[in-house]
């Protein structure tokens, strides 16, 4: 974590800062003392409208956006939504750094999203590789609506001189993860399926498509660091991958979580559900030579301590 003075002098407006990854930065901006911290709440304002980003704005007079709101979810809700998730996502973000470089914000961090690939980006993905291709069908919608957020932010820097950096994080897990089975991601997904399935009695679990694409996460802990790291340090138009450098087949990944929860029963593998992207790993090269940033908690490890509070949750229920 950095020692310097950089966030007790600034004010920090982060949007979806109550959310999954977003209550993680806000925790780890309070370690470091940030001077003010304005967390816009959905019900206040619908950063879609942009009366609404305007009035969040002059509210927040923030020094430093960080941008982590988003439309979002796994392979089915995409499916289900893809205009909504293009629309809100492109709205969201354009308006917010229009508006931002428009007040004078010193810097801007902008989310993107590990969908922005091509769908046949060769392994490790490399940021040169973001525009060889179109991405996976099924969420090139959102992809490509989060990329736009790399192209303004580019314009803007060579137009304006503003001062806004776009980051690739790969598939996040961990504790507090959205774990509803319309709208969540594999992790929470089969966790929640195995220890339902246990709790139960039931001697099989059903798992989406084949088992075959591989795919990396990164646990939200170190995604937080890796965020506040890029905000602080990096100054530069490039996009930077986020993840650990980790790659696992969702099949492998299944028994995994299988072992780690302790079900009993069998895999049943749904092939007529979609696979998705082929394969997913980052090459993480640019983040650590950019600004010291390398993912530190292993994979058993964070997956243990997501089945442990996703139990603990349970329980108290």
């Amino acid at each position: 974590m950095s020692e310097s003075n950089y966030w007790k002098e600034r004010k920090v407006c982060l949007t979806g800062g109550a959310g999954f990854l977003g209550s993680v930065v806000t925790a780890k901006l309070r370690q470091r003392g940030v001077k003010e911290l304005f967390i816009p709440h959905i019900e206040q304002y619908d950063l879609v409208n942009p009366q609404d980003v305007e009035r969040m704005l002059d509210d927040a007079k923030a020094d430093v956006v960080i941008h982590l709101a988003a439309h979002v979810g796994g392979i089915g809700a995409n499916r289900l939504h893809p205009a909504e998730f293009f629309y809100d996502n492109l709205m969201m973000g354009t308006q917010l750094m229009h508006q931002a470089w428009e007040r004078g914000v010193e810097k801007y961090t902008a989310i993107g999203t590990v969908c922005a690939y091509p769908k046949f980006t060769q392994v490790p993905f490399k940021e040169d590789d973001l525009w060889n291709g179109y991405p996976e069908e099924t969420n090139a919608p959102y992809g490509l609506a989060k990329k736009m957020q790399l192209v303004q932010a580019q314009a803007y820097r060579q137009q304006y001189g503003f001062n806004a950096i776009f980051l690739l994080p790969v598939n996040l897990y961990g504790p507090r993860d959205n774990f509803d089975l319309e709208s969540s991601h594999v992790i929470p997904a089969l966790i929640r399926k195995f220890i339902e399935a246990q709790e139960a009695g039931v001697d099989e679990v059903e798992v989406w498509g084949d088992g075959s694409p591989t795919r990396e996460f990164l646990y939200v802990e170190d995604a937080a660091e890796g965020i506040l790291l890029a905000t602080e340090l990096y100054n530069g138009a490039e996009p930077v991958n986020l993840g650990s450098g980790y790659e696992i087949s969702i099949r492998d990944l299944a028994e995994l979580i299988q072992r780690l929860t302790g079900y009993q029963g069998r895999l049943v593998w749904d092939t007529s559900r979609p696979n998705g992207q082929p394969r997913r790993g980052l090459d993480t090269t640019r983040a650590e030579e950019y600004f010291g940033f390398k993912a530190v908690t292993t994979f058993e490890e964070g997956l243990r301590r997501t089945i442990d509070w996703y139990r603990a949750k349970r329980a108290a229920v």
